[in-house]
């Protein structure tokens, strides 16, 4: 599920829509990235979307010939591969690492993340 989009007109018109039962999902990247995705480009969209999403700007992407690729990410398929890549040196995913916390600390580091606060992007845990 798309994490939430809170300082644009979109995603409050999308908020209010949910709030009301007429949306359930939050489309604000999937609308951003048609709009930026190249002619004849591939629009790739791992993860989950689970319900309904309104205001999809389906003509610009038809216009422009998008190819569209979705689904579930196949974590299954990729996990053993990375992590060995990772325990190798040949891929070091700290540089996504933003916050480094006690495990006590999820509940208002998840709040810090959601209001997209302290540039937050990736919180590991510690217990």
């Amino acid at each position: 599920m798309e994490s939430h989009a809170t300082r644009s007109f979109d995603g409050i018109y999308d908020r209010i829509k949910r709030a009301v039962m007429l949306e359930t999902d939050r489309p604000h990247v999937l609308r951003e990235m048609i709009y930026v995705c190249r002619p004849a480009g591939v629009l790739s969209v791992p993860g989950v979307y689970g319900g309904l999403i309104d205001k999809i700007p389906f003509g610009a992407a038809m216009n422009k010939g998008l190819t569209w690729r979705m689904g579930e990410t196949h974590v299954n398929r990729w996990s053993d591969d990375l992590l060995k890549r990772i325990e190798e040196g040949q891929i070091d995913p700290s540089f996504v690492i933003t916050h480094r916390m006690k495990l006590e600390d999820g509940p208002q580091m998840y709040e810090t993340f959601r209001d997209k606060e302290d540039g937050c992007i990736k919180v590991v845990l510690k217990p």
